[in-house]
Order: structure tokens, then sequence, then C-alpha cells
């Protein structure tokens, strides 16, 4: 079982930068990956960057060079660092963890992209 909080979101101008954290409830060497996705109203949820045990490291197309996921693993904490945000990053951000076959989810934060 793996117990995943996410926090840092919040209200930010276009341009303005946000660096959320995902605290876990285990080592994060015992998490195979974790990631952040996010659901926008009306649209499905997406993933925006994950990172492996070993250091791999995937982003969405999206956000690519705006966005870097890193951990902090003697904290358990991965987090997202987002720059030059956009109104389109607007949504709601997840931390996900997966183990073998099981998923697991954190209950989001809010990121408002807006003038």
């Amino acid at each position: 079982q793996v117990q995943l909080m996410e926090s840092g979101g919040g209200l930010v101008q276009p341009g303005g930068s946000l660096r959320l954290s995902c605290a876990a409830s285990r080592s994060l060497s015992l998490i195979d990956t974790i990631a952040w996705h996010r659901q926008a109203p009306g649209k499905e949820r997406e993933l925006v960057a994950g990172i492996t045990t070993q250091g791999i490291t995937n982003y969405a197309d999206s956000v690519r060079g705006r966005f870097t996921i890193s951990t902090d693993n003697a904290k358990k904490t991965v987090y997202l660092q987002m720059n030059l945000l956009k109104p389109e990053d607007t949504a709601v951000y997840y931390c996900m963890g997966r183990t073998g076959i099981r998923t697991y989810w954190g209950q989001g934060t809010q990121v408002t992209v807006s003038s």
C-alpha cells in the first residue's frame, strides 16, 4: 500500500512558475514508477511527466522544456517544477505511483493559470 499526498497548487499568472510536491508513504526506491497526471474540466486525465527508479524521465510534448520532474529520496518526495505556465496548464494535478501491477493515486491539487 502506498499513500501519496500532493501539495503546492494554486493560482499563478501566465508565464509564472509553481512547484508541486508529492509525498509518499514509503521509500521511492520501492515504487517502480512515479508520475504526474492532470485533468482539466471536460477532458480526460493525461500523463504530464514520469520518472522510474532508474531515473528515466518522460514528458508530455506539451510540457517538455517547461516542466521538470525530480525526486528527493531522503524526503520520499517527488517534485514537478513548472515554468512558463500557460492557461492551458490549468487542471487538477495528480500524483500516481505504480508498484508491480498496483497503481495508487493522490487526491490531487488544483493549478490555475490566469491573469
